[in-house]
């Protein structure tokens, strides 16, 4: 008898309508398309209207994962987020509402953009106890509006979004298992990437120091997933890491072995988009079509905190909207 797993059966996400391209950021601050490409692989985001609030995309996503499923009800909501609609209540409670779960548990994660990743973790625990049968876990943020809009460092990266992902019960042979997963924090880091708690303050990140530090927690990070499930490195069909720079996708690849063509690459189209990035990511190469059922799927993610941490698990056999 094949032991009891969490097991992903739907996937879905959302995208703000506007699109700001590489250019369009060239005429407001100092900046071209080149340095913009050649720097984070980035050529456009989505920035959120004031109604495109964390909440909403969320529950877009979330009931966009509900129809891939083919569900309309769910034991366990958690949404991964930094940019909550409000500082009290959490956003996930919000969002069962609005998908009509009243009265199930729904709770934030906070870990920036390793929140979903902490969130899929989470709620494959519950799962697996025997706590709840299923769960939807959102990686949602609106992260341009924590930013300085005249700071090229960080307004060229990031974006708005949301993904989600659908789980119940099942077994660990069924294709969209969830395998092997590992967390690590180091709160020393903290001022790496942070709001500052001060009237007005931005978004600021030390962009070297996590460069460095992202690679190196990913990539350890990436390997005890995979000796945890006893592949190797040439046998990982999709890595499917935060997507925060192409330099970085391109590095983790090489330092874990896994080969660089099977890196998903979303952020040329959407940016940074913090939680929201894996799940959105997934739901790209969903849409995409060149992913099959069982395929052997590496997620992973750095964030602030410092926060960091993996997963592995065989790809789903599901139908995904396209977000865009």
């Amino acid at each position: 008898m094949s032991a009891a797993a969490a097991v992903v059966r739907g996937l879905g996400g959302a995208l703000p309508e506007r699109v700001v391209t590489n250019h369009h950021l060239s005429t407001i601050m100092d900046t071209t398309d080149e340095w913009i490409r050649r720097r984070t692989g980035i050529a456009e985001r989505r920035h959120s209207a004031e109604a495109e609030s964390t909440s909403v995309l969320a529950t877009t996503a979330a009931r966009r994962a509900l129809a891939s499923a083919g569900v309309n009800s769910v034991g366990l909501l958690i949404v991964a987020t930094s940019t909550p609609d409000k500082v009290c209540p959490a956003t996930a409670p919000r969002v069962a509402a609005n998908l009509g779960l009243h009265g199930i548990a729904a709770f934030d994660v906070s870990a920036v953009c390793s929140g979903f990743v902490y969130a899929l973790a989470t709620a494959t625990w519950a799962i697996a106890s025997g706590a709840v049968n299923s769960a939807l876990v959102i990686g949602a943020d609106t992260f341009t509006r924590l930013l300085d809009p005249s700071d090229r460092t960080t307004s060229v990266i990031f974006g708005d979004g949301a993904g989600a992902a659908y789980l119940s019960a099942g077994t660990v042979d069924e294709p969209g298992a969830v395998l092997a997963s590992t967390l690590h924090s180091d709160g020393d880091g903290e001022t790496l990437i942070h709001v500052p708690r001060t009237a007005g303050a931005f978004f600021e990140m030390q962009g070297k120091e996590v460069f460095t530090q992202a690679v190196s927690a990913m990539s350890e990070s990436v390997k005890t997933v995979l000796a945890s499930v006893g592949w190797e490195a040439a046998e990982v069909d999709s890595l499917i890491a935060h997507q925060a720079n192409l330099r970085i996708l391109n590095t983790v690849a090489s330092v874990t072995g896994i080969p660089g063509s099977k890196a998903e690459v979303h952020l040329d189209r959407v940016g940074n988009t913090s939680a929201a990035s894996i799940p959105l990511a997934m739901t790209d190469a969903g849409t995409k079509g060149h992913r099959s059922p069982g395929d052997k799927v590496v997620l992973t993610a750095f964030g602030g905190g410092t926060t960091w941490g993996a997963i592995a698990m065989t790809w789903p056999t599901i139908s995904v909207v396209d977000p865009h």
